[in-house]
């Protein structure tokens, strides 16, 4: 009985809403305030996305090698912050489609909340994306005017 949490999550984000530890507040940009949290998976300072005050939260970040990394957030252990965090690892390897389907398997299986599945799997496909090596861009060709003065340059 000692491991239930006696605070409603409701109470939790009223007193923390204006004030706490993962809170970045801009003054540019009309005073737009985001999250550092590590359970938040748009970076968005509200009720619906703050991992620390929901029951059941995810998050998702880089592993080594490519790879992705979901956190859920156990409802068992509220009153112990280490062991309420469950990782699975997707390896690099896995193509991208598998490993989407595995995060909304996942997700599902374990019946977690399913407004937070879409963005799970977007930001699954982000870090995805910026594991891969970038592009370079291919030098301009002159056309017209100038590519003949340079022809002539060059003869």
């Amino acid at each position: 009985m000692a491991d239930q949490i006696n605070v409603s999550s409701d109470l939790i984000w009223e007193v923390c809403r204006s004030n706490n530890a993962y809170l970045v507040k801009r003054r540019s940009g009309g005073g737009s305030q985001f999250s550092k949290d590590p359970l938040n998976l748009t970076n968005k300072h509200s009720r619906k996305y703050d991992g620390f005050v929901n029951n059941k939260a995810i998050g998702v970040h880089s592993a080594e090698k490519g790879g992705v990394t979901l956190i859920t957030k156990r409802t068992k252990n509220q009153n112990r912050p280490a062991a309420n965090k469950l990782e699975v690892t997707w390896p690099g390897n896995k193509s991208g489609p598998k490993m989407y389907r595995g995060i909304v398997n996942y997700t599902a299986k374990q019946n977690y909340r399913a407004d937070l599945r879409q963005e799970a799997v977007g930001r699954a496909s982000a870090i995805r994306q910026s594991h891969r090596p970038k592009k370079e861009t291919p030098e301009k060709k002159l056309r017209g005017v100038k590519a003949k003065a340079a022809a002539e340059k060059e003869s």
